[in-house]
């Protein structure tokens, strides 16, 4: 359980520019942040939550582009458990009411916070850095006969059957790599990454990460910025 010892003291511009980074989460330029919430990231409070650790800024060029990395993901995740700055006034209290809120809903639904803010296709801006495109086989590359999408699926569907004491329990994902161990790990991967947007499926980190071993931790799947440790398959 994480203690509001966890968090560090923030001042209520640093704290915006976690939220609006993890809310979109991708690299926002400074003028991207203008434009989505009206402030920058520069000066003393960037050059905190970088030394914290929490955001990684590119300066090669201008504007300057800001990401969240995986701690600060972790407390943008608990912001919520620490006292709001008193310089915020109203408008951060607030934002700590939404936050607590939030992490109280997507805890009830099983749902991590890289995985429900993750930008898909469909929302993902137009604008910035061009998406790469998978390169498109040549017509002389020889034909390999890949294990499609479905029957991975199909293979971790039946693995989670064999494991789980009912539907809907939590099944550990090292488990399911074990009983798919002849399965490409890539292929796995990608296949947990689409079954999250199934109704019938959670995948979610384990919130004390001290509990995890060596083992979970390799088994990991990472989605949305977060590694994610267990699933679970039932009624939608």
């Amino acid at each position: 359980m994480t203690s509001p010892a966890d968090v560090p003291h923030l001042t209520p511009n640093q704290i915006n520019a976690l939220v609006v980074l993890m809310v979109e989460a991708r690299r926002l330029t400074n003028v991207e942040l203008k434009e989505l919430a009206g402030f920058t990231l520069t000066g003393k409070d960037n050059t905190k939550l970088v030394d914290l650790g929490l955001v990684d800024t590119d300066r090669t060029h201008r504007p300057f582009a800001h990401e969240l990395t995986d701690e600060g993901w972790r407390v943008a995740r608990r912001l919520h458990t620490a006292a709001p700055p008193k310089q915020g006034g109203s408008t951060t209290r607030s934002l700590f009411v939404v936050l607590s809120n939030l992490h109280r809903s997507l805890d009830r639904l099983r749902v991590s916070h890289g995985d429900f803010f993750k930008q898909t296709e469909a929302t993902a801006p137009t604008g910035g850095e061009p998406q790469r495109e998978a390169a498109a086989p040549t017509a002389t590359a020889p034909a390999a006969a890949p294990v499609s999408a479905v029957e991975v699926e199909a293979l971790i569907r039946s693995a989670y059957r064999e494991l789980a004491t009912e539907p809907g329990a939590w099944v550990g994902l090292a488990d399911v790599r074990d009983r798919l161990a002849d399965t490409d790990r890539a292929a796995l991967d990608a296949a947990l990454r689409a079954m999250v947007g199934r109704e019938d499926v959670r995948i979610i980190p384990v919130a004390n990460t001290k509990s995890l071993t060596a083992r979970d931790r390799a088994a990991a799947v990472r989605i949305g910025n977060e590694d994610n440790h267990a699933l679970a398959i039932g009624p939608a």
